[in-house]
């Protein structure tokens, strides 16, 4: 074979410094040659594929690797009631979870996806179907084919445009379906901080709960049930920074999520059996049909948490043939310590419903339904720990308001860090009455408040209804409180006496099953409470928007006028946590407070970041390692927390 050796050009001469002219393009090399040809191989094999699988073909690449629905846009199902930012990826049918034919995000079977007017790079669609335009970089691949992507703009796929894959060779302007998300460096524009796709979905669920945990949960699983788990749900739990016992009120609160969660490990079965067991040995399996749950209240055990979870699902889309389940629980919120572990396993079981069932529901809708379920157990709470839980995000505490209910962001300042420190006394509110008779007092003193002012007082239930129909302020409503309720306690009788009731009225309409043997009712002291607590939670927001010089001193202010309140005029503290508080003051805390029901469980301190290690040393040793509470796991009674995010879905490989 003769070669025929190609013309070579003429060696160009160097450029003059003040020459116009542009350098000659080098011409590709050998290996970069050879990786053009081979995509457009694959390309050419991939179109083929297309035309004899159809739909299935266009919608894949390839195999999907386990998928991570994740944030605050990402981690729910989507609604179209709802504002971009609180929409997320739809939910998928169990059976159809690992379907080459579809993911989280894709659309209903039979129509086609609708590619984003947004010309923002990095931006979503603004439409549940979740494609969005995108730059594709090279430094940002995390490999051969990980993304997705269409060739142009102009036409959605399903409609004649064929998949590319990102090999990262050159910069371009691509659409992009949503199954995950990507840290905001890979893209630019003012919505480069949305959840846009990615494939690492191991790392991601990795970084939230663990290897070793991960590990155990999946083996655990498989010995219990004989298999592997299909998906996992996890939702965290909560610290309120301040505003105590004011959400049943109607008033605004400050919590954030912690890092500590619970996560279930689920795999759908085909029968009706609903079958639950736990990798703390303390609490025993529960097996019970799906379609017939009964929740005792007069016994809080476990299981009965997530089936308020559970029923509160069923109930509100109406269901009586429901599919069984296998679920594994695992949870290292400490029990019973004021960091809503009960209201997280709730959250937990209606998210793992949720998904089984393949239904759509927005973060608020979810929220609303596992706060008024959970009542099911026979807590009257309001809906804080319900609503954080859901619609928490990294890096921010919340403002989160009722009627309607909605989350603010608030920026908490970076000069401080919040601890919480366990009394290592356990309270369950919902095996004690001490929480509803603070709701029931509320609610007499709303009563009575309303009619005083001559309102309609037999439709008034909350505190906040009083001021809004007054339409005045929390300083105001101190006010008329004085004026209105006397310090001494109220009988029942007088109550009846003042609403002109029969005390078996008072009973069956405005008592709750275990206060109807209450003989002292302290409206005063607990309206003046939940007034003044609703002022400190705004003043606290503002603070932290203003954020002056002096910031964390004002915050720290506020918490400790707030334990007063909850310690003197709530009645909900205990000798340890008032002890726990002083200490906490005494080595460096600027504020302290006793956070969650209260009885027992945590507090909440603000500290000067450069304190925080004397401090951290100085408390274990004044209050654990001084008595027999240093048996107490350190991790678990003493540490410090940052805003954490909301509940996630991930789906097993």
């Amino acid at each position: 074979m003769f070669h025929r050796e190609r013309p070579r050009s003429p060696q160009p001469r160097p450029l003059k410094p003040d020459s116009n002219s542009s350098p000659r393009v080098p011409f590709p090399a050998p290996h970069q040659v050879v990786v053009l040809l081979i995509i457009a191989h694959e390309i050419i094999l991939h179109v083929r594929h297309l035309g004899r699988e159809g739909e299935r073909g266009r919608r894949n690449w390839r195999q999907p690797p386990p998928t991570i629905l994740r944030g605050s846009e990402a981690s729910l199902p989507a609604s179209p009631r709802l504002p971009v930012a609180l929409r997320g990826a739809e939910s998928v049918p169990p059976e159809q979870m690992h379907s080459p034919s579809r993911g989280f995000a894709t659309t209903p079977k039979g129509s086609a996806p609708t590619p984003s007017s947004c010309e923002t790079v990095g931006a979503l669609a603004t439409k549940p179907s979740n494609w969005g335009i995108v730059e594709c970089r090279g430094s940002q691949r995390k490999g051969l084919g990980n993304l997705a992507l269409t060739s142009n703009s102009f036409q959605p796929p399903g409609q004649g445009s064929s998949p590319l894959p990102c090999l990262g060779l050159w910069n371009h302007f691509v659409l992009v379906k949503v199954r995950g998300s990507l840290g905001r460096e890979a893209f630019r524009g003012d919505k480069a901080d949305m959840p846009v796709l990615y494939d690492s979905a191991l790392e991601q669920l990795l970084e939230h709960v663990g290897y070793q945990r991960l590990l155990k949960l999946k083996e655990m699983f498989n010995s219990k049930f004989g298999s592997i788990p299909k998906f996992y749900v996890r939702a965290p739990g909560r610290v309120n920074i301040i505003g105590e016992h004011i959400d049943y009120c109607g008033y605004s609160v400050l919590p954030m999520a912690v890092e500590q969660d619970m996560l279930i490990a689920v795999e759908p079965v085909k029968t009706h059996t609903l079958q639950l067991a736990n990798t703390n040995p303390l609490y025993p399996d529960f097996s019970t049909s799906a379609n017939n749950v009964q929740i005792d209240k007069t016994k809080p055990l476990w299981h009965n948490y997530f089936l308020c979870g559970f029923k509160g699902i069923q109930e509100h889309f109406g269901l009586s043939d429901l599919t069984g389940m296998n679920c594994l629980v695992d949870g290292n919120i400490p029990p019973s310590s004021g960091l809503s572990s009960s209201s997280a396993l709730v959250c937990c079981a209606g998210l793992v419903t949720l998904t089984v069932l393949g239904m759509n529901l927005s973060k608020v809708e979810l929220a609303e339904i596992c706060a008024k379920s959970e009542r099911y157990i026979g807590t009257e709470g309001g809906g804080m720990d319900q609503s954080i839980s859901f619609l928490a995000e990294e890096g921010t505490a919340k403002l989160i308001e009722f009627s309607p209910l909605r989350a603010t962001d608030v920026k908490l300042p970076s000069g401080a860090v919040f601890v919480i420190a366990h009394s290592c006394v356990e309270m369950n509110k919902a095996a004690t009455s001490h929480f509803n008779i603070r709701v029931t007092e509320c609610r007499l003193a709303a009563k009575l408040l309303a009619k005083s002012k001559s309102l309609p007082w037999d439709k008034v239930l909350r505190l906040e209804e009083v001021q809004a129909r007054l339409r005045v302020s929390l300083e105001e409503m101190l006010l008329i409180t004085e004026d209105a309720l006397h310090p001494e306690p109220y009988s029942p009788e007088e109550v009846c006496s003042c609403l002109g009731i029969s005390l078996q009225e008072l009973r069956t309409q405005i008592l709750s099953p275990n206060t109807q043997d209450v003989l002292i009712f302290k409206l005063y002291q607990r309206a003046k409470h939940v007034y003044s607590e609703a002022a400190r939670v705004l003043q606290f927001k503002k603070i932290c928007e203003e954020a002056p010089d002096n910031m964390v001193q004002l915050l720290g202010e506020l918490m400790n006028q707030s334990h007063v309140s909850c310690r003197d005029m709530y009645e909900c503290s205990c000798p340890e946590l008032d002890q726990l508080v002083d200490i906490c003051r005494k080595f460096g805390a600027q504020g302290s407070r006793l956070t969650g029901a209260g009885w027992g469980g945590c507090t909440v301190s603000i500290v000067p970041a450069d304190k925080l290690p004397s401090f951290l040393a100085n408390v274990h040793e004044a209050y654990y390692q001084r008595s027999d509470r240093s048996l107490a796991p350190q991790k678990q009674s003493l540490f410090a927390t940052k805003p954490g995010g909301g509940a996630l879905v991930f789906l097993e490989a």
